[in-house]
């Protein structure tokens, strides 16, 4: 059974930046679609962006794009999460998950993925 565990979260002001990490185990990391997710207080967690295997296909959120960038080293088998000019709306817990099946590219659809962490709290004061 696979695991991962999210790191990096922490307080920063508005306008700040943070960079969160994902360290995997136990399953094949360089087949799996990888993606981040968050959950703000009172709402339902949303898949804000995802990456392919390979790399090759990324995606999004809208509320995230031209802010947030997803990479992965799949050497090192980590998931990583570069977010800018972070509001207080981005205050939320942040999760990191992996594709329930390999080779297939999924848009963030939380029904897709079925490994995830504890997450690791983002919080931004205005």
């Amino acid at each position: 059974q696979g695991q991962v565990v999210e790191s990096g979260g922490g307080l920063v002001q508005a306008g700040g930046s943070l960079r969160l990490s994902c360290t995997t185990y136990g399953f094949d990391f360089a087949d799996y679609t990888m993606a981040w997710f968050r959950q703000r207080a009172g709402k339902a967690r949303e898949g804000i962006a995802s990456i392919s295997w390979n790399g090759e296909e990324i995606f999004y959120a809208p509320s995230v794009k031209h802010r947030f960038t997803i990479s992965r080293d799949n050497a090192k088998k980590l998931l990583f999460l570069q977010m800018n000019s972070l509001t207080p709306e981005d205050t939320a817990m942040y999760y990191c998950a992996a594709a329930s099946l390999p080779l297939y590219f999924s848009h963030g659809v939380d029904g897709d993925f079925d490994t995830w962490g504890r997450g690791t709290q983002v919080t931004v004061s205005s």
